[in-house]
């Protein structure tokens, strides 16, 4: 257990507080909840430096990074589609969603076969990421309402991270399929 790997146990420790902060009747809930969320999206980042610059990078940590990320942005999403009830909302939260399920285990199966790098974490991913992050501040941050500027600015940073999204699955899912077609045809003949 080494410091990155508590920054990351303690996004996934931040979830269930994250979660009654902006369920909670407190006033001042939106930008309480926007700070933790931050707070959890910095640590994202720290933990990854932290490892890299250190000299700690870890398979637990490789395994746990990603899984806190997802538990976290899924528990994010799914809260703000709750709270807002917007199908405009729902929509880019769904694919991004549903990316983060097919590159899992996409990356499970690659990792069997032992091609785990064909699916790395590109410039692209890192940007989504980014904007997923931020758009998520954005509108946790805000009451609902598409009234007010900056819950527009979140809609539209979330469809930009929607496409962004789609656009890398779709990157990964092709530099993957010589590789998922070769795993099914050795399959067969196995």
């Amino acid at each position: 257990m080494n410091l990155p790997n508590i920054l990351t146990l303690s996004r996934i420790l931040l979830v269930p507080f994250f979660a009654l902060l902006y369920l909670s009747p407190w006033e001042d809930r939106y930008l309480a909840t926007a700070s933790l969320f931050a707070l959890a999206a910095f640590t994202d980042w720290l933990d990854g430096y932290l490892a890299r610059r250190l000299d700690q990078t870890t398979p637990f940590g490789a395994f746990l990074d990603p899984v806190a990320d997802k538990i976290i942005v899924a528990t994010a999403l799914v809260l703000i589609v709750g709270h807002h009830a917007d199908i405009w909302l729902t929509i880019p939260s769904l694919v991004i969603i549903g990316r983060e399920i097919v590159i899992s285990a996409l990356r499970e199966w690659m990792a069997e076969m032992n091609r785990r790098g064909i699916v790395a974490v590109g410039w692209l991913g890192k940007l989504k990421t980014t904007l997923q992050m931020v758009a998520i501040v954005v509108l946790l941050a805000n009451p609902p309402g598409l009234e007010q500027l900056w819950v527009q600015l979140g809609y539209g940073l979330l469809y930009l991270a929607a496409v962004l999204t789609f656009w890398s699955m779709w990157l990964y899912l092709h530099a993957a399929w010589p590789a998922l077609q070769a795993g099914v045809e050795d399959s067969r003949s196995g």
